[in-house]
């Protein structure tokens, strides 16, 4: 089930962004959460140094996606709205490998504007909802409050996912540069894919993240 992929993430993350993951205040880390959300690299940065797991979250561009260099050293995912389901059942027999509590970052990747900062985007929400949603369906829903309001926006919205998908901003640019709705909308058919992208594996003998 699970897919090794050709893009590789930096292994020496861990000890470069010590440091830096040290000066985030510790609100920002929601350390406190088994499953915590952010958005795009700085966010990342917040939440995913110590994670177990980092879900990076691009609805319509996962098989493309731009990944930046990640903190830390656990596995790190892709994942979009038709494999969410796949996700978390990857992470909840990870779990069981570790034999205690998983600690997962969930990161949306967002867009980016003309003058290089992350847009919000819409679809990488409900895309992070989703597997969100997926992961308390396995029983794994100590989530953050970021966390639990990209579930409720995902739970709210389920039926509606694939028309957001080609209305929303991203949709629309995606369309004006060639693409076909019905291209878009399948990036919003939920659970369509059992394959797991992994671009960093787990760590075999990983300290225990917080508790």
């Amino acid at each position: 089930m699970t897919q090794p992929t050709a893009p590789q993430l930096a292994p020496e993350l861990a000890s470069e962004l010590t440091p830096e993951f040290a000066d985030i205040p510790a609100a920002h880390r929601q350390t406190k959460y088994q499953v915590r959300f952010d958005w795009a690299g700085d966010g990342a940065a917040a939440v995913a140094a110590d994670a177990d797991i980092v879900v990076w979250v691009d609805a319509l561009g996962a098989e493309t996606a731009e990944v930046p260099e990640l903190p830390g050293d656990g596995a790190v995912l892709t994942a979009g709205l038709t494999d969410a389901a796949a996700v978390a059942r990857w992470i909840l027999d990870e779990q069981v490998r570790l034999g205690r509590r998983a600690m997962i970052a969930v990161v949306a990747a967002g867009d980016t504007t003309p003058a290089g900062s992350t847009r919000f985007a819409v679809e990488d929400l409900l895309a992070a909802g989703a597997v969100v949603d997926a992961l308390a369906v396995a029983g794994i829903d100590f989530s953050s409050p970021e966390a639990a309001a990209a579930c409720a926006a995902f739970a709210g919205l389920r039926g509606a996912v694939a028309h957001l998908l080609t209305a929303s901003v991203s949709g629309q640019e995606r369309i004006a540069e060639g693409a076909t709705p019905a291209d878009i909308a399948a990036s919003g058919r939920l659970g369509s894919s059992d394959a797991v992208t992994v671009l960093r594996a787990p760590r075999q003998n990983g300290a225990p993240g917080a508790e």
